[in-house]
Order: C-alpha cells, then structure tokens, then sequence
C-alpha cells in the first residue's frame, strides 16, 4: 500500500513538472532595423535582447495596407535571425546569421523569427 502511494506521488510531482510552462529566454544582443515614419523620415529601432525563440511583428510596419515595410535589418545577437516580407513570420524569408553585418536597405520585412540558442 506505502508503495502504490509513493508511486502515485511521484507520478504526480512529475506530471506536475512537466505541464509548468517553461520561462522564455532571450537572444543577447540588439537586433535593429529602419523604416519610414509617418512625416517621411527614416526612423531606425532597436530590440535590446529580444525573446526568443519567437515570432516578433515589427508594429511600425505590421499593418501592409498604411505603411511601408521595414529595412536594413542588422542582426548583432547570438542567435540566428529570420527576416519575412509579411506580418505573422509569413511572405518571403531570409536568413541573418548571429552578429553579422548590417543587411541592405533593399531587404525589406514586417516580422522577424528569433531561433532558439544552440
């Protein structure tokens, strides 16, 4: 009888631990990029050690029907980056690689995906 309890217990502490959502980390690093404000000018933004991994929506740009899309994303974290033409991590993609040089301002995005740390 001790035995079956012991095990019910334990059973339950480990059911316990594996349904606790688990905390989300962060790339360390900046991950910035620019794009049009509403007067017209260039505007430029900077994630300080953003959550990853995950989808971020840039919110200057999130909406394709009232502005223009992001650009010149420069990815300066320790983890990969990938960059999408669309809201929602959606459109085309491309990849920045972990601390890389600034991206031409050709490359347009309106979300990014931060992979999870290797």
């Amino acid at each position: 009888m001790r035995l079956r309890h012991t095990v019910a217990a334990a059973l339950g502490a480990l059911a316990l631990v594996v349904t606790l959502p688990s905390s989300a980390s962060a790339a360390t690093g900046d991950f910035s990029y620019k794009f049009v404000g509403l007067d017209g000018s260039p505007q430029s933004v900077t994630l300080h050690d953003p959550v990853s991994p995950g989808c971020i929506t840039l919110a200057e740009v999130a909406d394709p029907g009232s502005s223009e899309p992001a650009f010149a994303p420069h990815n300066d974290t320790d983890v990969w980056v990938t960059v999408f033409t669309e809201p929602d991590c959606t459109g085309d993609s491309w990849t920045l690689r972990p601390h890389g040089r600034p991206a031409s301002d050709r490359l347009k995005l309106r979300s990014v995906f931060m992979t999870d740390r290797h």
